[in-house]
């Protein structure tokens, strides 16, 4: 049986889990926050050499809390962070969060990308807006929501062209789903230099992407990197976020994760560079059967081949902005 899609294509296929975005679009800014409607096991895999987080060592294997309420990836470098104080609350007013004693403490991890050279971009003055950003984004959390200049993804670019927010989903034979959700700032390309094609056009399914550009004859130049971005230290990162409704132990989350990153290497080239942070959230809300050990190498594979897909996507839903160009306006036309 053909592989396939969820009904939505977007990691909110996976019982338990939605989105909800918002965006400062004066500052080119803003933030997708990944809410779980009852608290997921969790962990994270950080791979960049620039990365910017909250909480992530709270998520290592051995440590004491094990589920989180929401998950944040943000713009604004490290102003970015704040999100999650306005998602967590957002959360306590909603009696949501772990129980310490007679408190309650929502648990909000949250990875941030750099968008504040955005051409265009005017600086806020006084406060910035993240922290009403996570609040927003989290009170309006649903199945659906928009890809590409949205949410984190709306001052995103990656190599010379503009990024976004993406997701796509797969249902497994079993009846286990897998989605994930990804804002892509990265300084490596997803496209070849020759040609425009996408580096994980293959994995694409049916009718998933746009007609891709033909293979030249000549073979390509390892050492052509013309569609990366400029060499600014700290000034990309593809953060992302994977989801299943397996039931999956914190240890189990982490091996999710790792093998979910290589995802990003088969649809960004060069990836995991001195200069992003790359950095990759895995869920599960444990609604679905229990995954024995053998069965985790299966899931991590269809968990890095969706992420890798949810990067082709956020591409092409991207529109030009800024000056930036999209795929579809620099090589849409080659195909």
């Amino acid at each position: 049986m053909a592989a396939r899609a969820g009904p939505r294509n977007l990691i909110t296929d996976v019982p338990g889990i939605l989105i909800g975005q918002a965006e400062d679009q004066s500052g080119v800014t803003g933030t997708t926050v990944v809410l779980a409607e009852a608290s997921a096991v969790a962990s994270v895999d950080v791979r960049g050499g620039a990365p910017g987080s909250r909480e992530t060592e709270l998520l290592a294997p051995g440590t004491l809390v094990d589920r989180v309420d929401a998950v944040v990836l943000s713009g604004g470098s490290a102003f970015g962070l704040d999100t999650a104080a306005g998602v967590m609350d957002w959360l306590a007013a909603a009696g949501r969060g772990l129980a310490v004693g007679s408190a309650i403490v929502p648990i909000v991890p949250a990875a941030i990308l750099f968008d504040l050279g955005f051409p265009g971009r005017i600086a806020w003055t006084g406060e910035p807006p993240y922290h009403g950003l996570g609040h927003q984004a989290v009170a309006v959390a649903a199945g659906h929501f928009a890809l590409g200049n949205a949410g984190a993804g709306l001052g995103a670019r990656t190599g010379r062209l503009k990024g976004g927010i993406g997701s796509a989903s797969l249902a497994l034979s079993d009846g286990v789903m897998v989605g994930a959700i990804v804002a892509v700032n990265s300084w490596g390309a997803v496209v070849r230099p020759d040609c425009g094609r996408f580096w994980a056009a293959d994995l694409a399914l049916v009718g998933e992407i746009d007609r891709q550009p033909a293979i030249p004859d000549a073979a390509l130049d390892p050492e052509d990197f013309s569609q990366c971005g400029a060499a600014v230290p700290g000034a990309n990162t593809t953060i992302a976020v994977v989801a299943t409704d397996a039931a999956l132990d914190k240890g189990g989350c982490r091996r999710l994760a790792i093998m979910a990153q290589d995802g990003l290497a088969r649809a960004i080239r060069p990836v995991h560079t001195p200069f992003d942070g790359d950095t990759v959230f895995a869920l599960a809300t444990g609604a679905g059967p229990q995954v024995e050990p053998a069965a985790l190498t299966r899931l991590g594979h269809a968990a890095a081949d969706c992420l890798a897909r949810a990067v082709m996507r956020a591409v092409l839903a991207a529109k030009p902005l800024g000056g930036v160009p999209s795929w579809r306006q620099r090589w849409g036309s080659a195909a």
